[in-house]
């Protein structure tokens, strides 16, 4: 069965994106960016270094971003190139991305929940973002419709 634009409008699964996305950064030391990217790199199972690039093509330029990712678990090797044959290596995302990638859809599907106050990580209401990313949660939340 193929979903049209009308079955993800009815879902309405965009409605909690900037909320979900802006949590999931912040809990897990990402920028907007590298969670995109390795949503988008989850998605292609294995890749190669230039499809990297290519994913990473319309992001703003960070070279350190690769090593960045793979250094804190969400990338890994899955097979070493050969020099002599001219494979590359291979990576593929991490059971860490996983987990994250599917619970950034089962929040969007209303299937789970961001956390609640003491383990949410806007809880501390520092600043006014994280009051406003509090109400938001809490609406969110409420939503009967999600």
């Amino acid at each position: 069965m193929k979903l049209s634009a009308s079955d993800l409008r009815d879902l309405k699964i965009l409605k909690y994106y900037r909320v979900t996305r802006k949590w999931a950064c912040k809990q897990n030391g990402l920028t907007d960016s590298e969670l995109e990217l390795i949503i988008y790199l989850d998605s292609l199972g294995l890749f190669t270094i230039k499809d990297y690039q290519d994913g990473a093509y319309i992001y703003q330029w960070d070279k350190k971003r690769w090593q960045r990712l793979k250094q804190e678990g969400w990338i890994e090797v899955w097979r070493n190139g050969n020099r002599k044959t001219g494979s590359h290596n291979i990576y593929k995302t991490t059971f860490k991305t996983k987990i994250l990638v599917t619970r950034i859809y089962k929040i969007l599907l209303g299937e789970e929940d961001i956390p609640y106050k003491s383990s949410n990580v806007f809880y501390k209401n520092k600043s006014y973002t994280d009051k406003v990313m509090n109400k938001a949660i809490d609406d969110m939340h409420k939503d009967k419709e999600r």
